[in-house]
């Protein structure tokens, strides 16, 4: 099954020098969908997955109706609700062995937690809420009053019924959903193929860990940062090297990427210097639209395409690349893969700190830490913003989220959080 749809030329052609996030944000929404093919996945491994067809529920689940505890089942009608009843004991039911006969009438059957419920009972008595013994030679079972008609039993249907659409297509699933699927006999999934998303570092300083640095070199942080984030989106990582700060080379290499990968991720080489060659290649091969953001970290960061490759260069700070991620990429990775577009969801809390004259007309994103004190949950913020300090994102759980015309924090003032666990995170 080929491509079901193409980038468009135009999805981000803009005029505005520096882009809102609300605006960046509305343009990837309207223009960017599903790209990816289908492929069938076994149940075991879909994990994660996204789904690439709706599932719906051939059959009603449970399938029977079954006794919700281990005791003994019987007819409501034959019992007596404020005095209790005596019921000799007539046939046992296990699951997987169900009675063969209807038991006979103002009788009860020993029954254990699964089974089909024997025809014409209706309520079920817990084992050890009885006295069970043997009267005149038969077996026999004392329920005492107070149980409800229709007691510990689970119906037909009562979790799902027939012909319902249990998952929509576009469901990234989790281990619940794998549990729903297999309840209803699905042995494997048509699913959305991941992604492939290739990884670039550019600048001839970058060297990738477990080599030996020369002087004025620095090790790649950001590609096995990506790798893992990109993973985390459903998508898989290809490594493609550190480019050197050489157009030529740079334009040979997008150009082979962009034949093998449907998404490329360069970090560094986004701005307008000498050496940023990421964006003279995409300009020079395809097209480009610079996003100008209106954030920090991150505001060079430039978004194109090479044919029907995407082409996002994010900036060459970690902090910076890792903001960028979450807040763009990740969830367009998710919707080009076949899901939905996923809104992260912000929680209010108190601020613990205070930054008075903040710059206004720019989002920000801080790195927040979550405290419990006397009154709950609040957050504090990292206290040095370098875009390059690794150490703030290890510490922190989420982003604080600083609207474009908030001049000031104070300490109790009420923030937008995102906890990194909307991204597939894990806590500290």
């Amino acid at each position: 099954m080929g491509k079901t749809n193409k980038l468009l030329d135009d999805c981000f052609a803009h005029d505005k020098t520096r882009l809102r996030h609300d605006e960046a944000l509305r343009i990837l929404k309207q223009r960017v969908g599903p790209i990816a093919t289908h492929e069938r996945v076994a149940l075991a491994e879909a994990c994660g997955r996204i789904l690439a067809e709706t599932a719906v529920a051939p059959d009603p689940v449970p399938a029977h109706t079954n006794a919700a505890v281990d005791g003994f089942s019987f007819a409501a009608r034959d019992y007596d609700v404020s005095a209790g009843s005596e019921l000799p004991v007539d046939g046992r039911a296990a699951a997987g062995h169900r009675l063969g006969y209807t038991p006979a009438a103002a009788t009860a059957a020993r029954i254990f937690t699964g089974a089909v419920m024997p025809q014409g009972h209706d309520t079920v008595v817990m084992q050890e809420d009885v006295r069970f013994g043997t009267r005149e030679g038969r077996a026999v079972v004392a329920i005492p009053g107070g149980l409800k008609a229709g007691a510990n039993v689970r119906k037909a249907g009562e979790d799902v019924k027939a012909g319902e659409v249990l998952l929509q297509a576009g469901t990234v699933l989790r281990p619940q959903d794998l549990a729903a699927l297999a309840s209803i006999g699905a042995g494997d999934v048509e699913c959305f193929a991941r992604l492939k998303v290739g990884i670039v570092s550019t600048g001839d300083e970058v060297v990738r860990p477990g080599a030996a640095l020369a002087a004025g070199q620095v090790y790649d942080a950001n590609a096995p940062m990506l790798a893992a984030l990109i993973a985390s989106a459903g998508a898989t990582p290809v490594d493609l090297g550190v480019l050197a700060d050489n157009l030529d080379a740079v334009k040979a290499s997008l150009t082979r990427a962009a034949q093998q990968v449907d998404v490329i991720i360069s970090s560094g080489g986004a701005s307008r210097g000498e050496e940023d060659h990421v964006v003279a290649a995409v300009d020079a091969l395809g097209k480009r639209h610079l996003w100008q953001l209106a954030i920090k970290p991150g505001r060079p960061m430039s978004f194109g395409q090479i044919g029907d490759c995407v082409l996002l260069g994010l900036p060459g700070n970690p902090v910076a690349v890792f903001v960028c991620f979450l807040l763009y990429v990740w969830p367009m990775l998710r919707r080009m893969g076949g899901a939905g577009w996923p809104e992260p969801r912000r929680t209010r809390l108190p601020a613990l700190f205070a930054f008075p004259g903040r710059k206004v007309g720019r989002r920000e994103f801080w790195r927040g830490l979550l405290k419990e004190t006397p009154r709950g949950l609040a957050v504090d913020k990292f206290a040095r913003d370098g875009s390059g300090l690794i150490s703030g994102l290890r510490a922190a759980d989420g982003l604080i989220d600083i609207p474009e015309d908030v001049p000031e924090i104070r300490p109790g003032d009420s923030v937008a959080f995102i906890p990194f666990s909307e991204f597939g995170i894990l806590g500290r």
